[in-house]
């Protein structure tokens, strides 16, 4: 199994190298339309490999897909809290109502022994 993961994980890196010989060229990013950025007077332009720019946005939806997911399961995540927080109370309440058993069970022993000899 260890020898599948590292090819998975060889083929991947083979191909972002791959993916960043093909794409060297550099590519200028505007934060905003050039009417809107002429009108505004400020221009943030940014110039950077396509590759960057790529894995950059590969690495901004795993991001978004992460945040999402953790967003729709806080649910899922609360229900097992409160759960656990019940477990936890029941299982307290169990101890308790098996030590008082023990105990009534300890009491009655005393009383059967001393109702057969009397």
């Amino acid at each position: 199994m260890k020898t599948i993961r590292y090819a998975f994980w060889a083929i991947v890196g083979l191909i972002l190298i791959l993916i960043g010989l093909a794409n060297r060229d550099f590519v200028t990013l505007r934060a905003m339309p050039e009417p809107v950025s002429d009108l505004l007077g400020v221009s943030p332009d940014i110039s950077l490999p396509m590759f960057v720019v790529i894995l950059l946005g590969v690495g901004a939806g795993l991001l978004i897909g992460f945040f999402w997911e953790w967003i729709r399961e806080h649910r899922i995540r609360a229900d097992a809290r409160r759960k656990a927080r019940e477990v936890e109370t029941l299982r307290r309440e169990v101890e308790q109502l098996r030590g008082a058993a023990a105990r009534a069970q300890s009491d009655d022993d005393v009383l059967a022994l001393l109702e057969k000899t009397g």
